[in-house]
């Protein structure tokens, strides 16, 4: 883009080539970021379902009830 004397006012061609720039490097950016969210997703997804497994398993050692059976 070519260097603007300060004289001209803003044209609506100076603002769409802005808004490209601006939108290119937001697309950079996410392709980017992309790898790094999804792994931190599954990252979470698999701590949750771990702490869900080992509190389901602590709640059902408390609740469980112990049968003894005794011949006469």
């Amino acid at each position: 883009m070519a260097v603007r004397d300060e004289e001209q006012p803003i044209s609506r061609d100076d603002i769409q080539a802005k808004l490209q720039q601006i939108k290119g490097e937001v697309e950079t950016t996410t392709d980017t970021a992309k790898p790094y969210a999804l792994a931190a997703g599954v990252a979470v997804v698999v701590v949750v379902v771990a702490v869900a497994y080992l509190l389901g398993r602590r709640k059902g050692k408390k609740r469980m009830t112990i049968v003894e059976v005794r011949r006469v």
